[in-house]
């Protein structure tokens, strides 16, 4: 082994203890938000844009029911939960991840739950593990990648089983038709695999399912 494979090498097994850290810091600190409710959707989403607000009253009936929010602590939809949930004095967590285009924080997190993360899989962990429930606004491929992996896991039985919500049903109706005209169509998912979505714009419906399934369930980890 030459010196350059021999300091590559000393440097992956530096980066093992970096990983731990975020694990530990995000268990930590995660533990004691108690029963959350995860919400995802674009940063570029403005103010004036009704998912905007659709997302602060809803991050905010679902505080007032006693659960936690999750967002990744950025800006548009994440910032407008993170809002609706310190208007209802609920506990307010911000996922937040180093990106070369990372935005600062939004204001609206509690600093006890503003957690900082250099790797996406650590941070996904804590939405997967703590969430009693994932609401996903319209985004691109970060809030579509945050959902297919949750409905995998689920599907493999890898996690418990939680309501997934999709708000915006004139968004994500064309994609729901893809997957009954295409990958349903060709048997590579199965009938039952649309059932784990619930496409919605009503907000109570929503906070309804989430406090019926979490009366159900007692279950506050998924894994």
């Amino acid at each position: 082994m030459n010196s350059e494979e021999k300091k590559h090498l000393d440097w992956d097994a530096w980066r093992i203890f970096r990983i731990l850290s975020e694990f530990v810091d995000g268990f930590g600190t995660m533990t004691e938000l108690g029963p959350s409710v995860a919400i995802f959707g674009a940063s570029q989403t403005k103010g004036s844009d009704p998912y905007y607000e659709q997302a602060a009253v809803l991050a905010s009936k679902i505080a007032k029911k006693g659960f936690g929010i999750i967002t990744g602590g950025g800006p548009g939809i994440m910032e407008a939960a993170n809002e609706g949930a310190k208007a209802a004095s609920g506990k307010s967590c911000g996922l937040c991840i180093d990106l070369p285009t990372e935005e600062r924080p939004n204001p609206f997190i509690d600093e006890k739950f503003l957690l900082k993360f250099r790797y996406f899989f650590v941070r996904k962990v804590m939405f997967v593990r703590y969430a009693q429930a994932f609401v996903v606004f319209p985004g691109g491929f970060g809030t579509l990648d945050e959902l297919f992996e949750a409905l995998t896991l689920i599907k493999t039985k890898k996690i418990s089983r939680f309501p997934v919500f999709l708000i915006g049903t004139s968004f994500w109706e064309g994609m729901l038709k893809w997957l009954m005209d295409t990958p349903l169509k060709n048997g590579y998912i199965e009938p039952e695999d649309l059932k784990l979505l619930t496409i919605t714009d009503n907000l109570d419906e929503v906070v309804d399912k989430i406090v019926f399934h979490c009366n159900l369930t007692h279950c506050l980890e998924n894994f």
